[in-house]
C-alpha cells in the first residue's frame, strides 16, 4: 500500500482551518495503519511538503487563501505526482465536485462522514481506488445522464444567421444556392437540436449559446 512497502499509509493534511487539522491528525494518530507526515494551511503550502515528503494520500480541503485545492490537485497531477489525492470538503456543489474531479482528485468525500467511511476512503485512495460519498456520486451520474448538445453543422448555422437577419426561407435560398425544401429541413434540424418550435426561438438559443455573433 505505501512506497515503503510498510503497510502503513503516509498522509498529508491540507486544510486552512487549524483545528480541522488538529482534529484530522488526532484520529488518525490513534488509527493503525496510518501516519501524518505533515500539514498544510493551503495549496501552496501542500505542493512544497508533498515533494519534501512523499505522501502516498494527500487530504485536502477545496477552499483555501493563496492557492485553493481544485488549483493544487491540477499542480500535483501536472507535475506527476504519485500521491493520491482525496477531496474532504464541506461543500458538494458542482462548482466543487466536478473541477476537483477533472483535475485529478481521486476520492471526494464530504467532512460529515463518519470516521470508519474515512479510514476505508484513505485506505481505498492509496490503493489507486476511488471513493466518493454518496451526494457526490448521485451528482456525478446525474452530469453523465444529462444529454449533450447535439453540434450544429456548418450549413445550419449559416441558415440559423440568415434567419437571425430576417431573411425568408425563398430568401436564404437564394442566398446559399439551395432549394427552398432544403432550407426548411435545415430549420427542422436547428429545431430538434436546439429544444426550440420556432424560428424567433432558435435565433434566441443561437445568441445564447454563442452560436451566433453579439448583436449590433
Amino acid at each position: 500500500m505505501a512506497e515503503d512497502g510498510s503497510g502503513v499509509v503516509r498522509l498529508l493534511i491540507v486544510d486552512d482551518h487549524p483545528v480541522v487539522r488538529d482534529g484530522l491528525r488526532g484520529m488518525f494518530a490513534a488509527e493503525p495503519g496510518f501516519a501524518v507526515v505533515g500539514e498544510a494551511g493551503d495549496g501552496a503550502q501542500a505542493l512544497v511538503l508533498e515533494a519534501a515528503l512523499a505522501p502516498d494520500v494527500v487530504l485536502m480541503d477545496l477552499r483555501m487563501p493563496r492557492m485553493d485545492g481544485v488549483a493544487a490537485i491540477r499542480a500535483l497531477a501536472e507535475r506527476g505526482s504519485a500521491a493520491r489525492v482525496l477531496v474532504l470538503t464541506t461543500y458538494d456543489t458542482d462548482s466543487d465536485v466536478l473541477p476537483a474531479i477533472r483535475a485529478g482528485a481521486t476520492g471526494f468525500l464530504l467532512k460529515d462522514s463518519a470516521r470508519e467511511e474515512l479510514f476505508r476512503a484513505v485506505r481505498a485512495a492509496a490503493e489507486g481506488r476511488s471513493v466518493l460519498s454518496p451526494s457526490v456520486a448521485t451528482r456525478l451520474m446525474s452530469q453523465v445522464r444529462t444529454p449533450q448538445e447535439e453540434p450544429v453543422s456548418p450549413r445550419e448555422l449559416e441558415v440559423l444567421a440568415l434567419v437571425a437577419e430576417g431573411c425568408t426561407n425563398r430568401e436564404a435560398a437564394v442566398r446559399l444556392f439551395i432549394s427552398e425544401a432544403t432550407v426548411k429541413t435545415h430549420l427542422l434540424h436547428l429545431y430538434a437540436k436546439l429544444e426550440v418550435k420556432d424560428r424567433a426561438a432558435a435565433v434566441a438559443v443561437g445568441y445564447r449559446r454563442g452560436l451566433l455573433g453579439p448583436v449590433g
